[in-house]
């Protein structure tokens, strides 16, 4: 090797060592562990500011950990949110954090939200183990609607996992022994086959509570927990996916994927299938440059199609990863298996920015009923030469073949404000789809300090519920939430005496936009102020709108209204 050369590596390996440091043992660098002890604070004469919300064409955000009074608490830290809704009530939320009372300590407790009007306004009752060190919140629902809290916590030097379970009233169980280790992921199956309600965690192998066991399963609902077993390779830093006919898939750092299609028959001890899948990077972390020094950069996330419809069964894998091939600190990458994880396509770029020096970190995926795929990231584009970043989307309804325009979200914000005695802002956000939309838990400063915010996303113009046996459609009102007028498209494919109609959660008719007219094929609009037929103006909350066309073929969509 002659001088040039030598001096070119010297280069190209000391410009990307301050993002690299997965080179090192990563296990030496990542831990959650108690560094004092709990500091109690005097909740009664805390101070309070107003509560950060944002209201977009498509997109709604608004704080979590908020007081009684849905204040802005001054001086606590909230990060490394997870949430779980309830797949039979949209209405029925819960967002679990990481809860620092303090920033003046990095000791933290089991936060958690719920709301039961669809994300609009939230309720904190305080943490779930008052005084005890927990950390690594991951939250699922069962497909009856019940809510479970994964809980990372240590004794003395081992490290260990409850799961609490919930209604979403609010309250939790004690919270039975599930094994675990740092850091863990769950997922609990909704399907129909004989796996349903099976709850699956893994966690690193070197930070276990009984290693080199990484992996555990209740079959019963999470009263109890088998005994650990071992996923080889060892799978970390990355979450769990239920396929549509119950099979397991788990994917971490290095694309490694692992594929259990047992773990669903509860008489079986559970097997693995290991795959190497080329994300065109690795996972980023301990970046002492970058936007999240003492964290991650981000996981990776794995998911999986259960539309019945041309992509049903795809396994996708996304993750913020440093390429191989460029000089960039961290880009979004997806791939994609049409044959249940044993080929993989080539790595896309979802950020479409043109500079390789932007941050495009905490990448997160979710999945809708229908299909369509949702990725949020952290951007610093924005802001150039500073970490200053912003909320991101894309999404693909195609099955990742293509995908939308890059959309900013939010403003932008400091990730290093707020900081709790540690250097990070968590090492994860946590995203759930339906067919209207994405629901995001997910951290920012925008009140100088850490905090938890819910985010609800839609993709107008393109989300349509479509009438198959009329052909009619009926589209998402924008914006939605809406604060004033907002307004509602929809299209009828021949000729027909149409109603639309706004309706109270109670199914109360509040007023009618149009009543039984006489309407010719084509695309209309109707727009609605917020006011009952009266002219009243109605108060803020969830409402339903419903589109029918001579007398029946009804389509129904739901709205939020802020004032």
């Amino acid at each position: 090797m002659n001088k040039t050369t030598l001096q070119l590596f010297g280069l190209f390996f000391f410009t990307l060592a301050p993002f690299l440091s997965f080179s090192q043992n990563p296990n030496e660098l990542y831990h959650e562990a108690p560094d004092g002890a709990y500091m109690p604070v005097d909740k009664a004469h805390r101070r309070t500011s107003p509560p950060y919300q944002r209201l977009g064409t498509n997109f709604f955000m608004t704080q979590v950990n908020v007081d009684a009074n849905g204040n802005n608490i001054v001086g606590d830290a909230a990060n490394e949110p997870s949430i779980a809704t309830d797949p039979n009530d949209p209405e029925r939320m819960v967002i679990g954090w990481r809860q620092f009372d303090t920033i003046a300590s990095n000791f933290r407790q089991a936060g958690f939200g719920y709301t039961l009007d669809g994300g609009l306004t939230w309720t904190f009752p305080g943490v779930i183990d008052p005084g005890i060190f927990r950390s690594d919140p991951v939250l699922d629902s069962d497909a009856d609607g019940k809510f479970y809290y994964n809980s990372l916590t240590v004794n003395d030097n081992d490290y260990l996992c409850n799961v609490y379970r919930s209604t979403g009233n609010g309250t939790w169980d004690d919270g039975p022994f599930a094994y675990g280790g740092d850091k863990q992921w769950m997922i609990i199956d909704k399907t129909e086959g004989p796996g349903k309600g099976h709850i699956y965690s893994n966690w690193n192998e070197s930070f276990s509570v009984c290693p080199p066991g990484s992996f555990t399963r209740s079959t019963n609902g999470g009263d109890s927990y088998e005994a650990c077993g071992t996923i080889s390779p060892p799978i970390y830093w990355g979450t769990l996916s239920v396929g549509p006919e119950g099979d397991l898939y788990t994917v971490g750092n290095d694309g490694q994927i692992a594929k259990s299609s047992n773990a669903q028959n509860a008489a079986d001890s559970v097997t693995w299938t290991s795959f190497l899948a080329n994300l065109g990077g690795g996972l980023v972390g301990f970046a002492s440059n970058g936007p999240n020094p003492s964290g991650l950069l981000g996981q990776a996330w794995v998911a999986t199609d259960h539309s019945g419809g041309p992509n049903h069964g795809n396994v996708y894998v996304l993750g913020s990863v440093q390429p191989y091939t460029v000089l960039d600190p961290v880009d979004v990458h997806f791939i994609r298996s049409t044959d249940g994880g044993a080929t993989w396509s080539a790595p896309v770029r979802i950020n479409d920015d043109a500079s390789i020096n932007n941050w495009q970190w905490f990448g997160t995926m979710s999945i809708a009923p229908n299909g369509r795929i949702d990725v949020v990231w952290l951007d610093t584009r924005d802001n150039p030469d500073t970490l200053f970043s912003s909320l991101y989307y894309a999404f693909s309804e195609d099955g990742g073949l293509s995908w939308s325009a890059n959309e900013r979200l939010s403003e932008a914000f400091d990730p290093y404000l707020g900081w709790p005695q540690q250097q990070k802002m968590g090492d994860y956000f946590h995203m759930v789809s339906d067919n209207d939309g994405a629901h995001l838990a997910w951290a920012a400063t925008f009140n100088g300090e850490q905090d938890v915010y819910y985010g609800h996303i839609t993709q107008e113009p393109s989300a349509v519920i479509t009438n198959r046996q009329a052909g009619n459609a009926l589209s998402q009102n924008f914006p939605n939430p809406f604060s004033g007028t907002t307004t509602l498209p929809y299209s009828l494919s021949e000729a027909g005496h149409v109603s639309l109609k706004i309706f109270h959660q109670t199914g109360q008719v509040a007023r009618y936009l149009i009543k039984d007219e006489k309407h010719g094929p084509g695309k209309f609009e109707a727009h609605w102020d917020g006011k009952d037929g009266s002219g009243n103006p109605m108060p803020a909350g969830m409402y339903f709108y419903d589109l029918s066309i001579d007398g029946k073929s009804s389509i129904c969509r739901k709205m939020v209204m802020l004032r």
